[in-house]
């Protein structure tokens, strides 16, 4: 039975940061690491919330976060995502990535307040590029078991191009800027400044 009434929080911090050169989770730019401050963010607008983790970055997280580590049976951004639907199935999950340093309560309770649960997913979007934002974005239960079988059938393994080609509805945060990546040591940069001022 699924119950539409719950969202639990997700906080995707199992990734190899690359393109940034050093743990994009644990970069500060709001006085703590930047997983934390989106799972406090999280925990204020969900029933649940839990942090999506590698094993060897175990022994780092707080005590008193809920965490669930990466099951590794999928690629990418769905690894932490379907590790967590595959603990409990029968929610909707709010998902965040960590590299959003703009993403604040106000744009949470937007997202929140215009999910649609009749849809599979209700995913923030930019106007000028009306693209899913799949790291931004409330997953359904039912997306969740769809996307199973979208990657054990192997037809990609991409959340975004899912999202685009499945009902869901598209929502436009009231300020824009709530959406920026911080992938990069430049887009790092940027985001400082803009915290800052």
């Amino acid at each position: 039975m699924t119950s539409i009434d719950k969202i639990y929080g997700l906080v995707l911090s199992g990734g190899k940061s690359t393109r940034m050169g050093k743990d994009k989770s644990v970069i500060e730019y709001h006085g703590i690491p930047q997983r934390d401050y989106i799972y406090n963010l999280l925990d204020e607008v969900c029933d649940e919330t839990f942090i999506s983790i590698r094993k060897d970055q175990e022994t780092e997280i707080p005590k008193d976060f809920q965490v669930i580590i990466d099951e590794d049976k999928f690629r990418g951004p769905y690894n932490g995502i379907l590790s967590a639907h595959a603990q409990h199935s029968n929610v909707a999950w709010l998902v965040l990535a960590c590299d959003l340093p703009l993403i604040n309560l106000k744009a949470l309770k937007e997202l929140i307040k215009a999910r649609d649960t009749s849809k599979l997913a209700t995913s923030f979007a930019l106007r000028e590029n009306p693209l899913p934002e799949p790291l931004c974005a409330i997953w359904e239960a039912d997306s969740l078991k769809k996307s199973v079988d979208y990657m054990n059938s192997q037809q990609g393994s991409c959340p975004r191009k899912f999202l685009i080609n499945n009902d869901i509805a598209l929502v436009f945060p009231s300020d824009e800027k709530v959406l920026m990546n911080a992938n990069s040591v430049t887009e790092y940069e940027e985001a400082l400044k803009i915290v800052g001022n």
